[in-house]
């Protein structure tokens, strides 16, 4: 008798177990469904029941990503605002989440994914390359706000300004510039901002970085003629 109830609780566990299983494939299946179909309402449920939303699909994508990348808006600012939620996760081109929303202008779930503590200066290409590149103004406000280094170099050396100065627009090369961007910097192949506009062909923004430029000159001028000479030095004793 005493076998027998073993055998029964044994067979109540596997029955048990693989009900279960059933139970989290479909879950699987269910949660990755509704981040490409930006079902929020699904995916919000079965956060709430436990599932981990740091999942990754079957080729090791993990959810935010997956959701930016679609993009599912919905969901993704639902993810980033989730509290177990993962922000600093990467993409075989060592993007971040916050990379990808910079560079499409997703200005809210920008906002949601810093708060959950997504790197505004990760090493390497930062978000605010990404978001100067896309020449998205609000964005690249705001990372500067939250302490973006505005002259962030890549592993080539090219910063913000030069990204915005070749591929994003004038406004955002302005505000890069009245923001304090270093205008005489060089990446590794010698090339200034002035150089990405002109490549580029982009004329606004070549004369805008010209203008400064100038400016910079005029002011390094000044400064010169009110440095005392040496017939005006206070002697010595």
């Amino acid at each position: 008798m005493y076998n027998l109830k073993k055998i029964i609780k044994f067979i109540v566990l596997i029955g048990f177990f693989l009900i279960q299983s059933k139970v989290q494939a479909g879950s699987y299946e269910d949660f990755f469904k509704a981040v490409q179909f930006d079902n929020v309402r699904t995916v919000q449920t079965l956060l709430q029941r436990g599932f981990d939303p740091n999942t990754v699909n079957p080729e090791g994508i993990p959810a935010l990503m997956l959701a930016v990348r679609e993009p599912s808006l919905k969901v993704a600012e639902l993810l980033a605002s989730w509290p177990q939620t993962k922000t600093e996760v990467r993409n075989a081109n060592d993007e971040s989440p916050l990379m990808l929303a910079a560079l499409r202008g997703y200005l809210p779930l920008v906002k949601k994914l810093v708060a959950n503590d997504a790197d505004v200066n990760k090493p390497g290409w930062t978000p605010l390359h990404y978001a100067a590149t896309g020449g998205h103004v609000p964005i690249v406000e705001f990372l500067l706000e939250e302490s973006a280094y505005i002259d962030a170099e890549s592993p080539n050396g090219t910063t913000p300004l030069m990204m915005a100065a070749m591929y994003g627009s004038p406004e955002a090369v302005k505000v890069l510039i009245q923001a304090g961007a270093d205008l005489t910097l060089k990446n590794q192949l010698g090339m200034t901002a002035l150089d990405f506009a002109v490549r580029g062909q982009r004329p606004n923004a070549r004369e805008l970085i010209e203008t400064g430029l100038a400016r910079l000159a005029e002011r390094q001028r000044r400064n010169v003629q009110l440095q005392p000479g040496p017939a005006e030095q206070p002697a010595t004793r």
